[in-house]
């Protein structure tokens, strides 16, 4: 079974590429804990957030934006000293204010139709046939990018919004020659319909 080339062997990677990664994700607090693990990964490997990936939930109230959002300097401290997380103050503020402006976002549009109005509700089908063919960013994730800090998101540049877009759904590039491909691609044509 053939899968794309950044999987590696690692029981979790195999299980979050084939059944995780890139199907499509519509829950509104769902695409920004995604969000949010992603902006912890920015300089590390995914498999230590994958590894760390229950322990960060139970930490982050199970990444629920109205409970994280009330916190301050005394979950902070807390946080940073849970050795089952990555201890980064910066991205530990910048989830408490990221929650904040998540809320805000909720009050005008549900944040998941916000983000699926930026393709028109349909995944982007890029059907590469090699790894060196995927970008790192686009045009498309600076634009949500730029859009996201406007409205006071942090750790959310346009290579964590790209990858957090291949996570969600939002643009499949799961390889040609990968077994998810045509699944996840039959997601996206049903959508159409």
């Amino acid at each position: 079974m053939e899968r794309c080339s950044w999987v590696g062997s690692d029981k979790i990677y195999l299980d979050y590429h084939d059944k995780e990664w890139g199907i499509p994700e519509y829950d509104s607090r769902a695409l920004w804990e995604k969000l949010i693990l992603d902006g912890f990964q920015a300089g590390l490997s995914w498999i230590t957030i994958l590894k760390k990936r229950d322990a960060f939930r139970l930490a982050f109230a199970g990444f629920e934006p109205g409970i994280i959002a009330q916190w301050g300097t005394k979950e902070v401290d807390l946080l940073l000293k849970n050795v089952n997380i990555v201890r980064h103050r910066g991205k530990i503020e910048a989830t408490i204010g990221n929650a904040k402006a998540f809320n805000q976002l909720e009050t005008e549009m549900p944040f998941s139709d916000r983000i699926w109005g930026y393709v028109e509700g349909v995944p982007i089908d890029n059907g590469y046939s090699s790894r060196s063919q995927v970008p790192t960013k686009s045009g498309l994730s600076l634009k949500i990018s730029n859009d996201l800090r406007g409205f006071g998101f942090k750790f959310c540049g346009p290579t964590i919004v790209y990858a957090w877009m291949e996570a969600c759904g939002l643009v499949n590039n799961h390889l040609t020659t990968c077994h998810r491909y045509q699944p996840v691609r039959n997601m996206a044509k049903y959508l159409r319909n």
